[in-house]
């Protein structure tokens, strides 16, 4: 952790949570339904053992796309948030990218290149994206099978949600424009401009968006996206008070990474 520089915007280690509120906000699941339930039944575990006042769970996008089971991590989702509204679901540009490629099939889309056969099978679609016509059989028959509740839970996705001294999104933000001014696309878009800041912003940014092989821990931002559908972890950040933690759940269990000194 680099120590703090500057005096505009907030640090990592000054930033606090609400109140009595724990916070855990899960990285980019990508079809990996096993880790996405074992982390779930870790952290309800610690909230039935800890028992916080009061809690939320943030899941930061891409639900979808390269790993097995797709279908199932939003099956999954609907009916935890149906449960409880403390559960969080904001938007990836994976999970836009398929209602883009449902509207507009073509081979050159982000579903089509980056993991959507995956998706397509996990409902049962063998897809092709060879050609523009089999682009538009595969989105005819994905149209065909995909529970409307499973398309209005993707277009309904929120792109980010405010908790204390946090901001949470899919990608991150633009650098000199104010959090309220954020352009929607950025959120579940940008990298270089973002990830090259050293800005401190009116907000600490929790993000996934980018594979990196250990969660990215900085002044300003914490990335908690560690490639689950390639590297069998998936990450969570909890927040409480000004207590932080990183944790991770693999094939092998549960283990905390990192906490704040």
């Amino acid at each position: 952790m680099a120590k703090r520089v500057g005096t505009e915007g907030i640090h990592l280690l000054d930033a606090a949570g609400p109140e009595g509120l724990r916070i855990y906000a899960i990285g980019d699941v990508h079809g990996r339904l096993d880790l996405l339930r074992a982390m779930h039944e870790a952290i309800r575990d610690e909230i039935e053992t800890v028992r916080p006042a009061d809690w939320r769970i943030v899941h930061v996008g891409d639900y979808i796309d390269r790993g097995p089971d797709s279908k199932g991590v939003i099956d999954f989702l609907i009916e935890t948030i149906r449960d409880d509204g403390r559960h969080i679901a904001l938007a990836g540009n994976h999970d836009a990218g398929l209602l883009e490629f449902l509207a507009e099939p073509s081979p050159q889309t982000l579903f089509a290149g980056h993991g959507g056969r995956q998706t397509a099978l996990s409902y049962g679609v063998d897809a092709d994206f060879s050609s523009l016509a089999m682009a538009r059989e595969a989105a005819a028959k994905l149209k065909a099978v995909m529970p409307r509740e499973h398309v209005d839970f993707l277009a309904g996705l929120p792109r980010s949600v405010v908790f204390g001294d946090f901001f949470f999104c899919h990608a991150g933000i633009r650098p000199g424009v104010p959090l309220a001014q954020q352009n929607p696309e950025d959120l579940i878009w940008i990298r270089e401009k973002f990830l090259k800041s050293p800005l401190l912003y009116e907000k600490v940014i929790v993000h996934g968006h980018t594979p990196s092989p250990d969660p990215e821990i900085l002044p300003n931002r914490v990335n908690v996206d560690t490639a689950a559908f390639t590297t069998g972890v998936l990450t969570a950040l909890s927040i409480e008070g000004t207590g932080k933690r990183i944790l991770q759940m693999s094939a092998e269990g549960q283990r905390e990474a990192w906490t704040t000194p």
